[in-house]
């Protein structure tokens, strides 16, 4: 005897996505937005499933339109872990970009241990010699975000963009807020407060690489 249990739900991929993101654009408060901001944050809200993040994503003044070209002309995308690398969808990258995170190369337990800091922010003093032009993609540890910000003060290299969305208690909100004072003229796209992670920063990343959705 059969004890198969049948749900009714939608099968369709391409269906579900539509209805996703017009159920987005009907809930959301996208007025603010340009076009290009509006691409990236409606992105960001399917991946984190809240409209109200609407309420603390800030983009400094055109950072997606920097980012968009940025990838159009082959900027790498520079990741903080695995998870944002593994997220970003490569079909969706418009000119083949490589996607770095350099957090298991040998050196970096090493660079941690003289640094006196984590492994995601010694990591980052292997960017340098990709950085500059480069997209950077902090969706896990404030650490990286903030020793990023601070190698910036001394070293001249200049991302086209810093999606920094670290999730947390500790040092999360702190890093975001540093990034969107920074002085040094550094674009970028935050998500004000705790929320973060890489499932939001990947959908930041793929609604910069391709406007389709």
């Amino acid at each position: 005897m059969s004890t198969a249990t049948s749900y009714e739900y939608i099968t369709d991929g391409a269906e579900i996505y539509r209805r996703s993101f017009a159920m987005i654009r009907s809930e959301a408060d996208l007025s603010g937005y340009s076009p290009e901001e509006e691409r990236v944050a409606v992105r960001m809200i399917h991946a984190a499933g809240q409209v109200d993040l609407t309420n603390e994503i800030a983009f400094s003044p055109g950072a997606a339109a920097a980012g968009i070209e940025a990838l159009r002309v082959g900027a790498p995308i520079l990741t903080d872990v695995q998870m944002v690398a593994s997220g970003v969808t490569r079909r969706r990258l418009p000119a083949d970009n490589d996607v770095v995170c350099l957090l298991s190369d040998p050196s970096v337990p090493g660079l941690a241990a003289d640094l006196r800091t984590t492994r995601t922010a010694a990591a980052v003093e292997l960017w340098r010699d990709r950085l500059d032009g480069a997209v950077v993609a902090i969706g896990n540890a404030p650490t990286a975000l903030f020793h990023l910000l601070e190698r910036l003060h001394d070293w001249p290299e200049r991302p086209a963009v810093i999606v920094g969305i670290p999730v947390g208690f500790i040092g999360a909100a702190e890093s975001k807020e540093a990034l969107a004072r920074n002085n040094l003229g550094l674009p970028y796209l935050v998500v004000h407060g705790r929320r973060g992670g890489s499932a939001i920063t990947c959908g930041a990343i793929n609604a910069l690489a391709s406007a389709a959705e």
